[in-house]
């Protein structure tokens, strides 16, 4: 792991938030290990504040301490700015194995004052191919801003600033795979993709920019944490986890419309060149 501080000053915030969980809930020194970077991943403000960097020797990355099945995962993310052209910022659950499953947002940076494509996808059984992509209503550099999945049994919400943007529904009862069986960690990494991510991969890295810097902050998750083959959600505090049963109410379904309408670039459920045998069976349901 890989801290900005020294390790004795790393030990001690973790005994310390270890005894005042209510009080350090949110410290990236307890949630998260940075897993590459070589030290261009930083916790920095007493554990309020992560950083990941990306130059062009390396990018950087990190992970959840814990496993989740199931959750509503809330990360506060401040974006590359300028020209972020061929740099991802990848912000995920995920399994592992040929058969993983998956929930993403990606951030696909751009040419200085062209707007940042939000990609979404969904895993399941190890197949995606259900991409959706938005651009955003705001500029998501110059400030933080809420992304958000809520993960349950009946189906997956990715939401911005507590909008609704998408919503995946469990459609198992007609064949289409969701994930509900694997636990999964929160993964991030910032990396360079300008091979593809910048307009199909016309557009490259100017690494004379570098290095670029993505913030996170308010990292919260009401989730089943997963350990030794059992959920710490059980029959008897479903009450005090009402995501768990969220659905779509009417306000939720008119973001959803309003963000697809405006704001949606991509649907892979409107895609007919590239399903010419017909849509996946989701994309049918109302």
């Amino acid at each position: 792991m890989s801290f900005n501080t020294s390790s004795s000053t790393a030990n001690t915030m973790f005994i310390m938030c270890s005894l005042i969980a209510a009080s350090c809930a949110a410290s990236f020194y307890q949630d998260i290990d940075i897993t590459f970077g070589d030290g261009r991943a930083k916790i920095l403000d007493n554990g309020n504040l992560l950083t990941l960097s990306l130059d062009k020797a390396s990018g950087s990355g990190f992970k959840s301490r814990n496993e989740y099945l199931f959750g509503k995962i809330d990360m506060q993310l401040k974006l590359v700015p300028a020209n972020s052209a061929g740099t991802v910022t990848a912000y995920y659950l995920t399994s592992f194995g040929s058969t993983h499953d998956e929930i993403d947002f990606e951030f696909l940076g751009n040419l200085s004052g062209d707007p940042y494509i939000l990609h979404t996808n969904v895993f399941a059984q190890g197949k995606g191919n259900k991409e959706q992509q938005f651009y955003l209503w705001f500029d998501p550099t110059k400030d933080f801003h809420t992304y958000s999945i809520l993960w349950n049994p009946q189906c997956i919400i990715f939401s911005v600033d507590g909008t609704p943007i998408r919503y995946f529904k469990n459609s198992e009862s007609i064949g289409v795979p969701f994930p509900q069986n694997q636990p999964m960690r929160i993964y991030s990494s910032l990396w360079n993709a300008d091979d593809w991510a910048t307009r199909g991969g016309l557009v490259k890295t100017d690494w004379s920019q570098a290095p670029f810097t993505a913030s996170y902050r308010k990292f919260t998750a009401q989730a089943c944490i997963w350990s030794s083959g059992s959920s710490s959600c059980t029959s008897n505090n479903t009450s005090d986890n009402a995501w768990l049963t969220q659905g779509l109410d009417t306000t939720s379904q008119e973001s959803i419309s309003w963000a697809q309408k405006n704001y949606m670039i991509y649907n892979y459920c409107t895609d007919t060149k590239r399903f010419p045998q017909g849509l996946p069976p989701e994309c049918l349901l109302n």
